[in-house]
């Protein structure tokens, strides 16, 4: 508890300012500057993800990770995250470990803007095995009601704007490392697609945090949808965002480019290219839906972040029961 204190209060924010070691943690909404808000809640883990980095030893970025998936999860809805807390399970205690990978979660927590207000801490022997451990956070966010994005505004026309990945952020690693294995590739020796870096690091390259870059498109206007593309990838989650069975989304997949590590994955592994667009995001990890008026306006305020916007695709009216088509693949 004393080593995550200070990490916990690097992380404070208007709203927060109690200290840990309650039973319950607290956020004050009109401290905040909320008006009529809207509580947006998500919870999520990093799958096996954790396991490259137990095998590893490579602590301190797994953090980033778990804060990454809850907040660009309730980001999408035009909410702005405003605290989170962690669950750190395992067979016994390292205060070292737990040092590591909270000081990671309060980067992931500094970067989106939210305060670490609490967590848990579990020790079950019986249940992992020594060395092991697993993560799950928990974001709770808020947007007020008439900024609220729900997918019910996007209509035919609408251009569909992407925003790179670095990687595979913190999907798909149950197949990534069963590649690993059975090319027999060691995680200390340089990454076949970044031989300036081990496999491991490659691997292990935390997910992208979107949420100051979706938050000012939403607030440049003409936003109808954010997408996160997490496991599911392009094709699963973005028809989470048509508001009915009339529209698709066509999207060219010749219009951003794919990094590395998916040819790698693709060729690897022996992944089709559909499959590979189900199960990763490659290269494009979150998406957004804009009026096409007010494309450069946005594109113009993601630039300003210094973000990369790739123009990827479009609504359109769904010609047969397919949500998403990606010409090109």
């Amino acid at each position: 508890m004393e080593a995550i204190k200070p990490h916990a209060a690097a992380t404070a924010r208007p709203g927060a300012d109690s200290d840990l070691g309650g039973f319950g943690g607290l956020f004050d909404l009109k401290a905040a500057g909320f008006v009529d808000p809207l509580l947006v809640a998500g919870t999520d883990g990093v799958g096996t993800k954790v396991k490259l980095a137990i095998e590893t030893g490579r602590h301190d970025t797994i953090g980033i990770d778990l804060v990454a998936m809850c907040v660009n999860d309730i980001v999408v809805q035009g909410a702005e995250p405003l605290f989170f807390l962690d669950y750190f399970a395992t067979s016994k205690l390292s205060a070292l470990l737990a040092d590591a990978v909270v000081s990671g979660i309060a980067a992931g927590c500094r970067e989106a803007g939210c305060a670490l207000i609490g967590g848990e801490t579990a020790e079950m022997p019986g249940l992992y095995q020594s060395g092991d451990y697993d993560l799950a956070g928990f974001a709770v966010g808020a947007v007020e009601r008439a900024n609220l994005l729900d997918g019910r505004a996007v209509c035919e026309g609408d251009t569909v704007l992407g925003l790179g990945s670095n990687g595979p952020h913190s999907n798909g690693y149950s197949l990534i490392r069963a590649i690993v294995q059975k090319n027999e590739t060691a995680l200390s020796s340089p990454a076949p697609f970044d031989p300036d870096r081990s496999l491991s690091q490659a691997l292990l390259e935390p997910t992208r945090i979107y949420v100051r870059a979706c938050l000012a498109a939403r607030d440049a206007g003409g936003v109808h949808a954010f997408a996160h593309i997490t496991g599911g990838g392009l094709m699963e989650n973005l028809p989470r965002v048509l508001p009915d069975a009339s529209l698709a989304i066509e999207l060219d997949r010749t219009a951003w480019p794919r990094p590395a590590v998916f040819e790698w994955i693709a060729q690897a592994g022996d992944v089709d290219a559909h499959e590979m667009h189900r199960t990763f995001n490659c290269g494009i990890g979150m998406t957004i839906l804009v009026a096409p008026d007010r494309v450069d306006a946005v594109v113009e305020t993601l630039a300003e972040l210094g973000e990369t916007v790739f123009t990827i695709g479009s609504v359109v009216r769904r010609a047969a029961n397919v949500p998403v088509t990606i010409k090109g693949l």
